[in-house]
């Protein structure tokens, strides 16, 4: 069951890209509630009981499925954009905060001036329209499906980091949770970036 949620608003200021904010409430209740129907489904719940393994599979390939279909809307990938892109800051399209626990999903919502006038400086910086929401590893599809598609200047492509500021003991599960969320963006048909401490690079 695919949840439709409303367009993001432009927010007002906000600290710099990698701090943890919340995205709009519509799109926090659309994630869990689509990342829900994965282990739930839509109908009533019943007396706990063994869990159906294959049900569970089924369901959630059913989900990636119709996410998939609804991300096919966007247009495939322009890298003559995104690949001009040198810093994280000016990344306009999603882009994903791996850590050793969660995801940090970053979206920059549609500039609602659309004069060419003064974008991406002083005035108007690229920074003080992202909103950031965080979610378990699972809950990605979900999270993708309740990005507006305005969000995707760059086409059907998505930018991932690890966190910089982990710990080393932390380091094999942020790179296990990576390995995880791009293969979740390979099957939704989302080209990644892998962007790294010296550059980027297609995965």
């Amino acid at each position: 069951m695919l949840i439709q949620a409303p367009m993001l608003t432009p927010a007002g200021p906000q600290p710099r890209s990698r701090s943890v904010q919340s995205l709009p409430s519509a799109l926090l209740i659309a994630a869990t509630a689509l990342a829900a129907t994965t282990t739930t489904g839509c109908t009533p719940s019943a007396p706990a009981g063994p869990v159906d393994t294959r049900a569970v599979v089924a369901q959630q390939q059913q989900l990636n499925n119709e996410v998939r279909q609804q991300l096919e809307q966007i247009p495939p990938p322009s890298k003559t954009r995104y690949l001009a892109v040198r810093s994280l800051s000016s990344w306009e399209n999603p882009y994903i905060t791996v850590q050793a626990n969660m995801l940090t999903l970053h979206v920059t919502v549609a500039d609602a001036n659309t004069s060419a006038l003064g974008q991406g400086g002083m005035l108007r910086p690229v920074g003080a329209r992202r909103q950031n929401l965080d979610i378990r590893v699972g809950e990605l599809p979900a999270a993708l499906n309740a990005v507006p598609q305005s969000a995707w200047p760059y086409g059907r492509v998505i930018a991932v980091e690890e966190a910089h500021d982990a710990p080393a003991s932390a380091r094999p599960e942020i790179r296990r949770n990576l390995e995880i969320a791009m293969r979740s963006l390979n099957d939704l048909g989302v080209v990644v970036y892998e962007w790294t401490e010296g550059g980027a690079g297609l995965r």
